[in-house]
């Protein structure tokens, strides 16, 4: 009966209305009727001014950052407010134990000669308990996954870590690194500890014979995909997403392992960059600034009537500082990836990151050897096929 009681005064309202229609539309006609000569004028309705609905959510992000809200307010839910309640006590013991578990390390470390296997694994098991005292919390997952994560915290770097290798960037660079051979023709072995992502300059129009790339609007770059040279004429910006908390270098690598050896009738690498001594951190800014300090940035010239070229960078950890001389220009080609990790004492196996993409010749690599290289631009092509009735042309067949 409450339904009912709640409903009918909307059904009168609309009964009303409908009658009082009615009732001017025949009032209407009857005017009509009675003085045909009389001009009757056509009234139209009004149209009510639409509300512009969005279409899609704002965006988030660090600088258009949103708090967090409840799904549900309290008492809608009772298992959902006891749930939090659960998660909340566990977080407040796992702190307890955390803040414990410092004071040992401190009294560990106040030892002349402390056991430093047993220091690493306790600073190794107050990381996990600084992750999992608040990893269950709802806000803290929201706010990785949309962009708000806070990297000084461990908790929101293992978050952002564990996304990077499971949802499938990871897994798309290494497919594409396998696919593309540059595991083994690079390195014989790549596993990437931090996520590297690539931005050139878009293409505003390519009509075939003549390309204009945006000088402001930058996008990235997927790897494996193909670019165009008049992208890749000045240094891409690098987007790092470190999840280690202190600073530690790295060493930057571009190379292109498809060169032509014209006196080997093979392939070589030719160095495009070189950047020793990066310092990277959780907090790094991005892009990295200050990259093209040490051997200069050559961009990517792949040669007429050549297949195309792969583009691989590398960051390689380092364990110290090092003193790497710069590479001139004529001495580039040639380069040994192995021989130079061996030599500086880069480690493939301690991580670090990677990323490939690919280009052909197109009408804007002239302009590189012209103005960059100072060269004349070579060309190749297929090698023509022996003619095995070369000297059977041009006799008489039947003499």
């Amino acid at each position: 009966m409450l339904a009912l009681r709640r409903l009918q005064p909307r059904a009168f309202g609309f009964a009303r209305q409908s009658a009082t229609v009615h009732v001017a539309f025949a009032s209407t006609a009857a005017d009509t009727e009675g003085s045909p000569s009389q001009s009757s004028e056509v009234v139209t309705p009004q149209k009510k001014q639409s509300r512009t609905i969005r279409t899609r959510r704002p965006r988030i992000s660090l600088q258009h950052p949103r708090e967090w809200n409840r799904p549900l307010a309290f008492g809608v839910l009772p298992a959902f407010d006891e749930a939090l309640k659960v998660i909340k006590e566990d977080s407040i013991a796992l702190k307890e134990e955390a803040k414990s578990l410092e004071g040992a390390i401190a009294r560990e470390k106040e030892i002349p000669q402390p056991d430093q296997d047993a220091l690493q694994a306790l600073e190794e098991k107050l990381r996990i308990l600084e992750v999992q005292s608040e990893i269950n919390f709802p806000q803290v997952r929201w706010k990785c996954a949309n962009g708000m994560a806070d990297m000084s915290k461990a908790v929101d770097r293992h978050l952002v870590e564990q996304r990077w290798r499971k949802e499938g960037a990871l897994d798309l660079l290494m497919e594409r690194i396998y696919q593309m051979k540059v595991v083994p023709d690079v390195l014989p072995e790549i596993r990437p500890s931090l996520d590297l992502r690539v931005n050139f300059p878009k293409v505003k129009s390519n009509t075939g014979l003549q390309v204009t790339v945006s000088t402001v609007v930058y996008e990235h770059v997927e790897p494996g995909v193909f670019l165009l040279p008049e992208q890749t004429v000045e240094p891409p910006k690098l987007f790092t997403t470190v999840f280690h908390p202190e600073e530690r270098l790295y060493t930057l690598l571009m190379i292109d392992p498809d060169f032509p050896d014209e006196t080997n009738q093979t392939f070589q690498t030719y160095l495009h960059w070189l950047q020793p001594n990066i310092p990277l951190s959780s907090l790094s800014a991005s892009p990295v600034p200050n990259m093209n300090t040490h051997t200069a940035y050559i961009p990517p010239h792949p040669q007429r009537g050549t297949t195309y070229h792969r583009y691989t960078i590398l960051l390689l950890p380092q364990h110290s500082r090092l003193s790497i001389p710069m590479v001139a220009k004529d001495k580039r080609a040639g380069f040994d990836v192995r021989a130079f990790m061996e030599q500086h004492g880069l480690d493939r196996n301690a991580g670090g990151g990677a990323h490939m993409w690919r280009e052909v010749w197109s009408e804007g690599v002239p302009a590189v050897y012209k103005d960059i290289l100072k060269t004349a631009e070579p060309k190749f092509g297929r090698m023509p096929r022996a003619d095995r009735y070369g000297d059977f042309r041009g006799k008489k067949r039947y003499v």
